[in-house]
């Protein structure tokens, strides 16, 4: 089953950032660079808030995960850039680096888990729960923000003169990231039903979703928590960093 699970993600997140490759592509040949003022209508601006704020958080990931800050700043640059396709490719890249052991018993908890030598000892300290439950929910009440006076001063987005080729490639980009979060969600949700109704809110609502989800995992931590417990499963949520669960995918 786990096995399984494992080669879903992975070919599901392959296919979809070989798509994004494609829009890519195509919208440079057919439209043109994307940098000019007369695509940024403010709905444009809006999506792009709202994809951001999901990449920030999956950079937020990534530095976690990986054993050195040039790695990280290397991964977090392409994602800037690249948004899905790199979220894509770091994710099925981390399934790749999984031993037979860690890909039969739970994939999606050791790609999440950030892998180190048993020998090491030292950790980087991260932000505090206190901090990252005000970092979210800031962004969070940003989105809404946005996305009300949006509405207000532009009407609604369901309208056609909106959808240019680099609002519709923007989308794909953006909604890609949103699978990937929702492989996530439905990793940590205990029932399928909740994980249903998390994914259809964030389908619906973006990055307010996604903030609502994190500070409410956020609020089952205690103040001395590390905040990467959210990565994982509800009955993970008392372990510290040391404990030898979180270390169970260390590599030799």
């Amino acid at each position: 089953m786990a096995v399984t699970a494992e080669v879903a993600v992975r070919t599901l997140l392959s296919v979809l950032g070989g798509l994004m490759v494609a829009v890519l592509v195509y919208t440079i040949a057919t439209d043109g660079l994307p940098f000019r003022m007369e695509l940024l209508t403010r709905w444009m601006a809006a999506l792009l808030i709202d994809f951001y704020i999901h990449i920030a958080i999956i950079g937020a990931w990534v530095v976690y995960k990986e054993s050195t800050w040039i790695m990280a700043a290397l991964w977090v640059f392409l994602l800037i850039c690249f948004g899905s396709v790199t979220t894509c490719t770091y994710i099925v890249f981390q399934f790749y680096k999984l031993t037979p052991e860690e890909s039969s018993k739970d994939p999606i908890y050791f790609v999440l888990v950030r892998h180190q030598k048993s020998d090491v000892t030292e950790h980087r300290k991260g932000v505090s729960v206190i901090t990252a439950r005000v970092i979210f929910t800031v962004l969070g009440c940003f989105m809404l923000g946005t996305l009300l006076y949006t509405l207000f001063v532009d009407g609604s987005p369901f309208r056609s003169e909106l959808y240019t080729p680099w609002v519709v490639a923007t989308l794909i980009d953006f909604y890609i990231n949103v699978v990937a979060l929702s492989v996530w969600v439905a990793y940590k949700e205990s029932s399928w039903m909740d994980a249903f109704l998390w994914i259809v809110f964030l389908i619906c609502f973006g990055s307010i979703t996604t903030c609502v989800y994190i500070v409410r995992q956020l609020f089952y931590l205690s103040s001395d928590h590390p905040i990467f417990l959210i990565l994982f499963r509800n009955n993970h949520r008392d372990l510290k960093s040391s404990d030898p669960p979180l270390m169970a995918g260390a590599k030799e």
